[in-house]
């Protein structure tokens, strides 16, 4: 088996190579995508953190009411938000919420589309396939090097991470519910006179909502799960202290943490799953 390895493939060489040559002359491109990923995140991070604590709080509970429209959800976001609060987590959390409401906006608008072109040209999907595949098996840190080349500690390169990674499941799903749309459907539109863009919108994508819907929740649960990666590149949010209480093998600090992360999955997950309009009842 020694032949086999004395001749090399210089992978690795080919990937520095690559992402070098993509920081000398490409170098203004990623500088403009980092300045609007980050005036993004901190119109998102204002929203949050210009009012006061408690009035955000209110105005969630609010939402809560009107999307589910239920007394106990909007009476667990609150009570669950100002437990945040009281553990000292406000801030942290705040942060973790900008860049996750941040990436999933970036995975749908990239998603969507793509998951609907690759519906009509199966071509498309085939060739994204082994893609997807790349993004959601190749580990994160592997990735976050280039990342943090080309867009620097911050924010932005723990979005561009979440989003490599979540991206994928509002692609698959959103293909998948165009994708299986009945025929039926599609000739009774046609046989009204429909164009195809009239059949994408009054027909496929209301058909599709609910596979999109799954796609759009995967998105954020995927985001949420990649706190503590962002965290390593210099983003703020839960991730640092969650960093910090496994250095210091801090039990105390890791719980309360990881509480405050479940509590916003839980609410982000209700607030956006189209199957639970009865709020679980």
């Amino acid at each position: 088996m020694e032949w086999l390895t004395e001749t090399k493939i210089p992978i690795g060489k080919w990937a520095k190579w690559g992402v070098d040559w993509l920081t000398e002359n490409a170098a203004w491109l990623f500088d403009a995508i980092a300045l609007i990923l980050e005036q993004m995140i901190d119109a998102v991070l204002y929203i949050l953190q210009a009012p006061h604590p408690l009035a955000v709080v209110a105005v969630a509970a609010g939402l809560a009411y009107y999307v589910k429209r239920t007394l106990w959800f909007p009476v667990f976001v609150g009570a669950g938000l100002l437990l945040i609060i009281n553990q000292g987590y406000w801030k942290e959390t705040t942060e973790t919420l900008s860049l996750v409401l941040s990436a999933t906006f970036v995975c749908m608008l990239i998603g969507v589309p793509l998951g609907v072109m690759s519906a009509h040209r199966p071509w498309l999907y085939n060739a994204l396939r082994p893609v997807l595949d790349l993004m959601q098996t190749v580990p994160t840190f592997v990735y976050l090097i280039p990342a943090l080349i080309l867009f620097g500690l911050g924010m932005v390169p723990g979005l561009i991470a979440t989003v490599i990674f979540a991206v994928p499941a509002p692609i698959r799903l959103t293909y998948l519910g165009v994708s299986s749309t009945p025929t039926q459907l599609i000739e009774a539109g046609e046989a009204f006179g429909a164009t195809k863009s009239q059949l994408l919108w009054k027909v496929e994508l209301p058909y599709a909502l609910p596979q999109i819907m799954a796609g759009l929740t995967q998105t954020i649960m995927l985001s949420l799960s990649m706190v503590v990666i962002a965290a390593l590149v210099g983003a703020p949010g839960l991730g640092v202290p969650t960093l910090r209480a496994l250095n210091q093998v801090n039990i105390a600090k890791g719980f309360e943490v990881g509480f405050a992360i479940v509590l916003i999955a839980i609410m982000l997950d209700r607030f956006f799953n189209s199957n639970d309009k009865t709020g679980g009842r």
